[in-house]
């Protein structure tokens, strides 16, 4: 049982009949459940509409920082509305990228925060993207209430790996690609982290070893297909199945079986989306 806790069904290059044929791919596969992340407003609706037609997808709707250019008042309440509706379980992916700046500083600062503040209001979790900006996005997100005990009291506590129940503040990063210091810092503000692809990479000893220090308790995988393919497929478009060999690549790092990261990955991905 695996749960692809971030990747892109409504991503602009893929054809109808090409989604269709990743649907079937997905059902035929180990794959439990998948988590449709919009990132614009099309795409955000269009994951509205996958969550409707399949049982095992879920949905998120927001601006990546990318688009953060392309957002004004009123498809901010056109973002709400789809927030409320079914199957939809996270206000994302939002955040900053300072590596391609497509849209100005400014602006995605002003539409992250903006963005923050809707997820507080509905109560919803948050899907974070950070690139190249670790320490203001996190400076943000304390700013706008993302780690406060107000937002950790709309959520139970979670399961520590002592067996202690601590806060938790339904903040994820996606991606993550920070140190391991910076993981550190973030679960103790009660937010969770999420490992996609690159984790398999021979080289990638950063990511492995924020693995190696954080507990399992607090990890999701991912793809974020069709990027940031895994081992052995590196070069290839992403897709969810993938995400065997992220889970994979976490079992060996963390010493322990295969079944048993994908079982309590995705229960953890159950529990941060609110997942019955």
């Amino acid at each position: 049982m695996l749960f692809d806790s971030h990747t892109h069904l409504n991503n602009e290059r893929y054809s109808e009949a090409e989604v269709l044929q990743l649907m079937e791919e997905i059902e035929s596969s180990e794959v439990s459940y998948v988590m449709d992340v919009g990132f614009d407003l099309e795409s955000s609706a269009l994951a509205v509409k996958h969550a409707a037609e399949k049982p095992w997808c879920y949905a998120t709707v927001g601006f990546h920082p990318h688009d953060a250019k392309n957002l004004d008042d009123m498809t901010l309440e056109l973002i709400r509305g789809l927030a409320k509706k079914e199957k939809v379980q996270a206000i994302g992916e939002i955040g900053l990228d300072f590596h391609y700046d497509f849209s100005e500083r400014d602006v995605q600062r002003y539409w992250f925060r903006r963005q923050i503040k809707l997820a507080n209001e509905l109560k919803m979790p948050i899907a974070i993207h950070s690139r190249e900006a670790d320490q203001e996005t996190m400076d943000i997100l304390k700013e706008e209430g993302a780690f406060s005990e107000e937002r950790q009291s709309w959520f139970p506590k979670r399961k520590g790996p002592d067996g202690s129940f601590l806060p938790d503040s339904r903040v994820l990063l996606h991606c993550f690609s920070g140190s391991k210091e910076l993981a550190k810092q973030y679960v103790k503000l009660g937010a969770t982290l999420s490992i996609c692809g690159p984790v398999t990479f021979k080289n990638n000893r950063k990511t492995q070893a924020v693995v190696q220090e954080i507990p399992l308790e607090f990890l999701l995988v991912e793809t974020d297909a069709p990027y940031l393919t895994p081992e052995p497929f590196r070069g290839r478009p992403n897709k969810s199945p993938y995400v065997e060999h992220t889970a994979r690549r976490l079992a060996v790092l963390k010493g322990i079986s295969y079944e048993e990261v994908a079982s309590i990955t995705c229960e953890n991905a159950k529990v941060f989306y609110g997942i019955k």
